[in-house]
C-alpha cells in the first residue's frame, strides 16, 4: 500500500523559513514522480512543485519559482519541499502526491494524474 506522510507544517512570519517532508512507502520510489500541492480555503488544489522520477526534472509554479526547492533523498524514500521567503499568501494545507505517469509539460499541475495522497501539513504565514 501506498503511503504518504507530510511533516513540517506550521506558523511561521512573513519572510520566514519552513521544510515540508514527505516520507513514502509501500512502492520503489525512483518509480514514482512527487508532486507538492497546496489548497487554502475556498480555493482549488493547485500545484506548487513537481520532481520527475525518470529524469530528475524540477518544476515550480510562478508564484513560489526562486522561493521554494524540491529535493530528495532517495535512500530515506523522502521529499522535501523547502520553502524560503514566506508570505501570507502561502498560507494553505501542503499536500505531497505521487503519480506513476511520465507527466511532462504543465501536466504536473493537474492533481487527477496522481493517484496518492498525504494527509496534508497547515503552513499558515502571519503579516
Amino acid at each position: 500500500e501506498v503511503q504518504l506522510v507530510e511533516s513540517g507544517g506550521g506558523l511561521v512570519q512573513a519572510g520566514g523559513s519552513l521544510r515540508l517532508s514527505c516520507a513514502a512507502s509501500g512502492f520503489t520510489f525512483g518509480d514514482y514522480s512527487i508532486g507538492w500541492f497546496r489548497q487554502a480555503p475556498g480555493q482549488e488544489r493547485e500545484g506548487v512543485s513537481f520532481l520527475r522520477s525518470s529524469d530528475g526534472r524540477l518544476y515550480y509554479a510562478d508564484s513560489v519559482n526562486g522561493r521554494f526547492t524540491i529535493s530528495s533523498d532517495n535512500a530515506k524514500n523522502t521529499v522535501f519541499l523547502q520553502m524560503n521567503s514566506l508570505k501570507p499568501e502561502d498560507t494553505a494545507v501542503y499536500y505531497c502526491a505521487a503519480s506513476t505517469s511520465r507527466l511532462y509539460g504543465s501536466s504536473w499541475r493537474n492533481p487527477a494524474l496522481f493517484g496518492s495522497w498525504g494527509q496534508g501539513t497547515q503552513v499558515t504565514v502571519s503579516s
